[in-house]
């Protein structure tokens, strides 16, 4: 159950995030709406997601995926570079999660 709490968290704040870029500054109403309500929606997951697994790993999860996933969007539907440098930095981020469960996400 925490783990499905955690990754509507993660969808949220992808959610969130992706519009964030969208409402230009917080001067697009509806952007700016879905960014307010998909970081309140992500929270609240999160904080429930908590009363059953381990703050460090869920959070480490939780950012990681979530950075991840918003780099891969940047570059696939908005026009950001690829490079060495960010495919290094997400499969960074990507081994650190797996290291962090490995290590005793219970």
């Amino acid at each position: 159950m925490g783990y499905g709490l955690l990754a509507g968290a993660i969808a949220a704040e992808i959610i969130a995030t992706t519009s964030m870029k969208y409402s230009e500054g917080f001067s697009r109403l509806w952007p700016s709406l879905i960014t307010a309500a998909g970081y309140l929606v992500a929270f609240a997951l999160l904080a429930q997601a908590l009363k059953t697994l381990q703050v460090g790993t869920a959070y480490a999860i939780w950012s990681g995926v979530g950075t991840a996933a918003v780099a891969g969007i940047g570059i696939l539907f908005l026009g950001e570079t690829l490079s060495l440098a960010k495919v290094a930095g997400i499969l960074l981020i990507v081994l650190g999660v797996a290291v962090l469960n490995l290590g005793g996400a219970h």
